[in-house]
């Protein structure tokens, strides 16, 4: 049961104080055998746990994602597949995104703090920077996107430039060699996160010239994720557009 409801329940009459006190009691995690769920990580973090579809075996999916529903009304998903999406909307009501591949229940009040800019350098890149977007989105909060606006055509980045300055975060994703980051962290006032992706010719190594790109920038304010980790990046970015918004989030 979400904590804000169980108070709410409280507060109004409809559950006593000492079943309250019961449920409270019970271990801040579900020990499901093959999985030990940590139902408490929203009070701790501020974010639910989300779930890594990628390689789980199917009836191990299933119970997570059902267990997560029940205790947050709520479910992320990142790295599934169609076969995963139409095995949990058997008995769920999830909703899919082929180019994120993200899975997900999504809250009953979304929110829309601030706002996080999720820039790509092309359109081979739009897959990790919409697991990205939708990533912030589902977290609650405001994203606009600018895609396929790389250094090849710099006046196609320059004419979003009043938006990118209005952002408390920038997220920049970008393969080849990556250097889109760098000349938005050039631009802008607030963070960048920069996502290298696997996005490239042979040298490119799967991304890895980008990363070396990234994390060797002589802008001042990026930080650099994994390669193709648009999760972490959606994740770090509701981080800091939260603190942005001076922490008003109930």
């Amino acid at each position: 049961m979400q904590i804000e409801k169980l108070l709410e329940a409280v507060k109004c009459g409809d559950m006593s104080i000492q079943d309250a006190k019961a449920l409270l009691a019970r271990a801040p995690f579900e020990d499901l055998g093959f999985a030990k769920l940590d139902t408490h990580r929203a009070l701790r973090s501020g974010f639910p746990e989300v779930v890594f579809c990628q390689n789980k075996n199917d009836a191990f999916l299933v119970s997570i994602f059902q267990k997560l529903y029940e205790s947050n009304g709520a479910v992320l998903g990142t790295r599934a597949n169609q076969h995963q999406f139409e095995l949990l909307k058997q008995s769920l009501p999830v909703q899919y995104n082929p180019v994120s591949r993200i899975v997900k229940i999504s809250p009953s009040q979304v929110q829309q703090l601030g706002l996080i800019v999720v820039c790509t350098a092309g359109t081979a890149d739009i897959a990790v920077a919409e697991e990205a977007a939708q990533t912030a989105e589902f977290f609650g909060n405001r994203v606009e996107r600018i895609y396929d606006a790389g250094v090849s055509g710099l006046h196609r980045l320059l004419s979003h430039i009043d938006i990118l300055q209005k952002a408390n975060c920038v997220i920049a994703v970008a393969g080849m060699e990556g250097a889109l980051p760098s000349v938005i962290g050039g631009l802008v006032a607030n963070p960048v996160i920069a996502v290298p992706t696997s996005v490239g010719y042979g040298a490119n190594f799967h991304g890895l010239s980008a990363l070396l790109t990234m994390i060797n920038t002589c802008a001042n304010g990026v930080a650099t994720v994994n390669i193709d980790n648009g999760y972490g990046a959606g994740y770090l970015a509701s981080q800091i557009n939260r603190l942005a918004d001076k922490g008003d989030v109930k």
